[in-house]
């Protein structure tokens, strides 16, 4: 279903896992929650809605972004925090998950990730937050005619389902159910706090990015209502202490704009209009630093 009010499908699954995950009985298994975020990478925006599908349990929550029906097949699908992958199967003919990913974090704590067009982990894997696990997609029970999108769901072990699933929390703060729109602080363990949409503001949307090795990353953004393109570079190492950071952005035919400095989160913002024409962008934090070509010309 798509369930960001743009576009809706209406036929509800038989989502149950009840008889297929082994509970424990104790009332106190679960341990701290662990830390964990948006299931897609660093800086996407993403609609949550757990009440547009009657198959919904309680707290779980269907994820999409896109305007139309298959805006969102292929994105990409991450780990929300650290743990062990202890399902990767095609399970539609048994419950409507389609391609669902399971991981333990441990401590009576796991997530499910379900309808996934590919499933890129298998079980036993250990994986890291924020490390790829699958594909947004809409596998589900033979018959079953769902559009793309990622269901999402915590569970702890502490009592039986449907109860144990529960409210999701990203980056610390509570799912503002039933529907949110959520960004993604999934920056492979950075805990840094800013996303690059947050730094350039409403409207830019991430169209290229460079790793400056494990320092931060350096980001190109775009804003389609203005034309104008947006640069960052988001800090991953020594985040909160002020170090050198830097990002730039080049006009072909104009002068470079470049804000550099001692920054505890990140460099920038950078912003210029460039309609059809190239430009060039890149920056630093660390000893690390990425400059790139006259490119993204439209």
């Amino acid at each position: 279903m798509k369930i960001n009010g743009v576009f809706t499908a209406g036929i509800a699954l038989l989502l149950s896992l009840a008889g297929g995950v082994a509970l424990a009985p104790s009332a106190s298994a679960a341990g701290p929650r662990p830390n964990f975020q948006l299931p897609f990478p660093c800086g996407q925006v993403w609609n949550g809605n757990s009440s547009a599908s009657s198959a919904h349990q309680s707290w779980e929550i269907d994820f999409n972004r896109g305007s139309t029906a298959d805006a969102d097949l292929g994105d990409t699908v991450v780990a929300a925090a650290a743990g062990t992958v202890v399902i990767s199967a095609d399970q539609g003919s048994a419950n409507g998950y389609g391609n669902l990913v399971k991981i333990d974090h441990g401590g009576g704590w796991s997530s499910y990730y379900a309808h996934l067009r590919i499933r890129s982990v298998s079980t036993g894997a250990q994986v890291s937050q924020g490390q790829k696990i699958g594909e947004v997609g809409n596998t589900s029970k033979p018959g079953n005619n769902i559009s793309p999108h990622l269901h999402y769901e915590v569970r702890t072990t502490d009592t039986s389902y449907p109860a144990n699933i529960q409210k999701a929390v990203f980056n610390g703060v509570t799912f503002g159910y039933p529907i949110q729109d959520v960004t993604s602080h999934n920056c492979s363990g950075s805990n840094n706090p800013y996303s690059p949409e947050e730094v350039c503001g409403s409207g830019y949307g991430v169209i290229d990015s460079a790793a400056l090795g494990s320092a931060g990353k350096v980001y190109l953004l775009y804003n389609t209502s203005n034309g104008y393109n947006c640069v960052t570079t988001i800090k991953s190492a020594s985040v909160g202490s002020a170090t050198a950071t830097s990002a730039y952005l080049e006009v072909q035919g104009k002068s470079r704009i470049t804000d550099s400095g001692n920054f505890a989160y990140y460099a920038g913002p950078v912003r210029a209009t460039a309609t059809n024409t190239c430009v060039k962008w890149g920056g630093k934090a660390g000893a690390s630093t990425y400059d790139s070509p006259f490119e993204h010309c439209g």
